[in-house]
């Protein structure tokens, strides 16, 4: 039995100019500013009995999450996701602690299902009866089976070279699924395009504000499981960005309810050499002259993320930086962590990884300080 949400809700928000958006209508992005919305909470008042600790899902935090009514949570399950320590490789590397946030174990195998339930719950609330989203394979999947939970029609908009598991899924699910020549950002033209033309509501990463909420979960889960301290580093790969900026998110509201009082992390980006937009950005280097390919890790695949500003923002109050690693550098970090610790990681993961070890060899990172890395997917979903 979820309780009811305690939040103050007060408006959807632009980032950039401040401008209110009604949060009781359907909403998209911040036209005013071309930005992505957020959600903004006023007269947090929430103690830690407002957890639901009998509730081993993401909604156990239902308090801090943007839905009016109980009857329209759209769940399977997603969430509270085990942290697990690698103990012989922290040895190996001589430091303090690396610990691993495992999200292959949500339902559809992808930390996507947080920021999808979040997203149609809302959608189902709002009285959306068909969804399309653009994806790089995981959104799709969670997507299709959200929405067959929520009998909401969905369209997923998927890149024909995409693994045939995460096309399988899709289809299985009951949604549509188009096969696009290209990469996620030839996607989200036909997103638009379908949007327009039959009415669907886009879903795509940050164009609508709910996945943000969803995703931000996981800095609630993170505070929650070390105690209420955070790690000293998350090293997170990075495609669209909603899960870095919803961490950074739940991290200032736990700072605001008083739940937080030590430092924050230092925000780690990590992108494929193959497509590295937020380096250009980092480093001010001319986008025109970047030229995006397909990688093993899908989900980075991202050439053009919307929420770009949201991501240097994030970098910045952190005092973090951005790192790439090679295609060669993921298949590596695969090999290495499942042959010291047992764990099969996604690419993405093994990003993570390997971006981790150029930090600690450049001395960013110091032996006497806590490291987090992420995996965001289930290996199994590659092949």
């Amino acid at each position: 039995m979820i309780a009811n949400n305690p939040v103050a809700i007060a408006v959807l928000q632009c980032p950039n100019c401040s401008k209110e958006y009604d949060i009781q209508q359907v909403q998209s992005y911040a036209t005013c500013c071309n930005q992505p919305l957020v959600t903004r909470f006023d007269d947090l008042n929430i103690t830690k009995a407002d957890i639901l600790t009998n509730d081993d899902s993401m909604w156990r935090y239902r308090a801090f999450l943007p839905l009016f009514e109980d009857d329209n949570v759209v769940s399977l399950g997603e969430g509270w996701t085990k942290i697990l320590s690698l103990t012989k490789l922290a040895q190996k590397h001589n430091i303090n602690s690396l610990l691993l946030k495992d999200e292959s174990t949500n339902p559809t195998g992808s930390f996507k299902a947080r920021g999808i339930s979040m997203a149609v719950s809302k959608a189902k609330e709002l009285g959306i009866n068909h969804c399309v989203i653009p994806t790089a394979g995981n959104a799709g999947g969670a997507l299709a089976a959200y929405c067959a939970k929520a009998d909401i029609g969905a369209t997923v908009l998927m890149p024909a070279h995409t693994a045939e598991t995460l096309k399988e899924e899709c289809r299985l699910f009951g949604a549509e699924l188009i096969l696009v020549d290209g990469l996620i950002d030839a996607c989200g033209k036909l997103a638009r395009q379908l949007s327009t033309e039959k009415g669907y509501f886009d879903m795509s990463t940050l164009k609508e504000p709910y996945r943000l909420e969803g995703k931000k979960t996981i800095g609630l889960e993170i505070a929650e499981q070390l105690d209420w301290e955070l790690p000293d580093v998350i090293i997170y790969p990075t495609g669209g960005g909603t899960g870095l900026i919803g961490m950074w998110k739940a991290f200032r509201e736990l700072q605001a309810v008083g739940w937080l009082t030590g430092k924050l992390p230092r925000m780690v980006i990590v992108q494929t050499e193959n497509c590295a937009p937020m380096m250009h950005h980092f480093h001010h280097r001319n986008i025109e002259d970047f030229k995006p390919r397909a990688s093993l890790a899908l989900g980075l695949a991202v050439p053009y993320p919307f929420a770009t500003d949201l991501m240097l923002q994030v970098i910045e109050e952190s005092k973090g930086t951005v790192r790439t690693v090679s295609e060669q550098d993921l298949l590596e970090g695969i090999k290495l962590v499942a042959s010291e610790e047992g764990y099969l990681l996604s690419p993405e993961g093994s990003a993570t990884y390997m971006a981790f070890r150029k930090l600690l060899n450049e001395q960013w990172i110091g032996e006497e300080e806590n490291v987090m890395l992420f995996n965001t997917g289930s290996w199994y979903k590659y092949r």
